[in-house]
């Protein structure tokens, strides 16, 4: 009877001291959760001059994206034909979440047509509706230095027109190339963001002269 109690035991200590190798095992490999950290775009609205403001409401639908651009990892060629992303650094949204997002912004704040609806807005009649893709949207590593490069094309409707061939007004593409002083996610984020400044101001511009003749 004591021999099976003392081999009992030994069993039991011999359970137990694999348990606790086993949590301090777990234990020491355990490492830290990864910090991911996310970026948007920064720059002040473009400034529309003394334009008087159309009497016409405008709707921003959400942009599309190539399907290389449906994510939020931070592209960046290094070679031609090849593409990767800075590792735990991300946008916060998408590549066509933040142009038409920053975009709608800078369209209110232009003062340039009566009123300005958003793609989340259900409500509000609007005569002319802009849509777009985003064609491009990443580093650049060229030979003369990196590059933030953003493309996208977009159609001006005019909802006025009953016959549906005559309803697109305008179709623009739109390209810039903005130098990056670091080769990081910050000096993207920068690059992409005057890269935006620039090609927001050209859209708003041609967007509110074909509105424009069209209201005549």
């Amino acid at each position: 009877m004591q021999r099976i109690s003392n081999l009992f035991n030994r069993q039991l200590a011999a359970a137990t001291a694999a348990v606790i190798m086993m949590t301090l095992t777990a234990i020491g490999c355990g490492k830290p959760p990864v910090t991911l950290n996310r970026y948007l775009l920064e720059y002040p609205s473009p400034v529309s001059g003394s334009r008087p403001t159309l009497p016409d409401s405008i709707r921003v639908e959400l942009f599309a994206a190539v399907q290389s651009l449906t994510t939020t990892a931070m592209i960046y060629r290094p070679k031609p034909y090849e593409a990767s992303s800075y590792a735990y650094n991300r946008w916060q949204v998408s590549p066509s979440h933040l142009v038409t997002d920053y975009l709608l912004r800078d369209l209110r704040n232009s003062g340039l047509f009566q009123g300005v609806f958003g793609y989340q807005q259900s409500g509000g009649v609007s005569r002319f509706k802009l849509e777009g893709a985003v064609q491009e949207f990443a580093e650049v590593d060229a030979p003369d230095g990196w590059k933030a490069v953003l493309a996208i094309s977009i159609n001006l409707l005019d909802t006025n027109q009953e016959e549906i061939t005559r309803r697109v007004i305008m179709q623009q593409n739109y390209c810039s190339e903005e130098s990056m002083p670091d080769q990081t996610p910050l000096g993207l984020a920068g690059g992409m963001s005057r890269a935006m400044e620039r090609i927001s101001a050209q859209v708003i511009a041609d967007v509110y002269q074909a509105a424009s003749r069209a209201g005549r």
